[in-house]
């Protein structure tokens, strides 16, 4: 992949205009309230996956509608205090698979509570959680990106946004968890998710999103031709009478737009190469970022937001902060 995007001086000024709705913030604020009527039951059940040094628990908890999600909670065997909390959202397609995937955190110190993803975890890694879904009959394009989408109330991803927001939620509540030091943080869709989180819940105090997807989903689809942005695009050649509802409903979703809200200390990463999440989606998330913020712009790689060498910059931008 060749550099497609705009110059690195142009994407560091890069704030283009927000597709915001009118009733945003009262969407949100309904949507919150009505999950929140319903208790997180938050049950926790200890496994053995043969680490030594590494506590394994199996969690469920309520989250849209109250409709049960599992996830993951890996805690340092060593400790004798409250501990910092990194909540993570998983990449497309990808589900919470076994905690043998999950060790960075929790080697390093931390309580780390691995949200899965509703009716996801079939096409990477496993997943547990079923999507109860809204979708009323709506014709869709294969994925979850239209799942619901001529209509913000039933969306895909009204549902997990306000999963990821009852996870913080859920976490907060763990007896091992200080839930003044909570931070999020996720690759692509667990970039988006994170964004999303920190715009909706202010008292996460840290978000780490990488090559974050779910930001400028117009500039996307103009841009690009790859998925899964590209699911968006086969719907709007199909019906081609909707292209404006569809931006109408995902305006409701926009990381931009979740950016603008969140407050959180922020470290973000972006590959000029990246042709899932285009280098100017980052940025338009990343120029809007109200918080304090710093990003990671790695010039020749593509859709792996640094790898190795970012887990070691998030590694560090938490040491300093939590």
């Amino acid at each position: 992949m060749s550099y497609f995007d705009l110059p690195l001086d142009e994407l560091r000024a890069y704030s283009p205009q927000r597709e915001e709705p009118t009733d945003f913030d009262s969407f949100w604020k309904d949507t919150l309230s009505d999950a929140r009527k319903f208790p997180l039951e938050l049950q926790l059940k200890k496994m053995d996956f043969g680490l030594k040094l590494i506590e394994s628990y199996d969690v469920t908890f309520n989250g849209y509608a109250g409709q049960p999600i599992k996830g993951w909670l890996l805690l340092p065997k060593s400790r004798n205090e409250k501990l910092p909390c990194v909540v993570e959202y998983i990449g497309y397609g990808g589900g919470r698979s076994f905690p043998t995937e999950w060790l960075l955190y929790a080697s390093a110190g931390y309580a780390h509570f691995v949200m899965d993803t509703r009716g996801q975890g079939s096409s990477s890694l496993s997943g547990d959680t079923p999507d109860r879904d809204e979708v009323g009959g709506y014709p869709q394009y294969s994925g979850f990106m239209t799942k619901g989408i001529l209509n913000p109330l039933t969306y895909y991803y009204r549902r997990l946004m306000i999963d990821a927001v009852r996870a913080v939620e859920a976490a907060s509540q763990l007896p091992e968890v200080d839930p003044t030091r909570i931070a999020v943080t996720g690759k692509s869709q667990g970039g988006g998710l994170s964004l999303a989180a920190a715009g909706l819940e202010p008292t996460i105090k840290l978000c780490l999103p990488d090559v974050p997807f779910l930001c400028y989903f117009r500039r996307a689809t103009q841009l690009i031709d790859t998925m899964p942005y590209y699911e968006i695009v086969r719907f709007c050649r199909s019906h081609r009478d909707k292209v404006e509802q569809v931006f109408q409903t995902l305006s409701y979703f926009d990381g931009m737009n979740f950016a603008v809200r969140a407050n959180a200390k922020a470290l973000f990463s972006v590959g000029l190469r990246d042709d899932i999440c285009p280098p100017s989606t980052v940025f338009a998330a990343y120029n809007y970022y109200a918080g304090e913020k710093e990003i990671r712009i790695y010039e020749f790689n593509e859709h792996d937001g640094g790898g190795a060498h970012q887990n070691l910059e998030r590694l560090s931008f938490l040491k300093q902060q939590l």
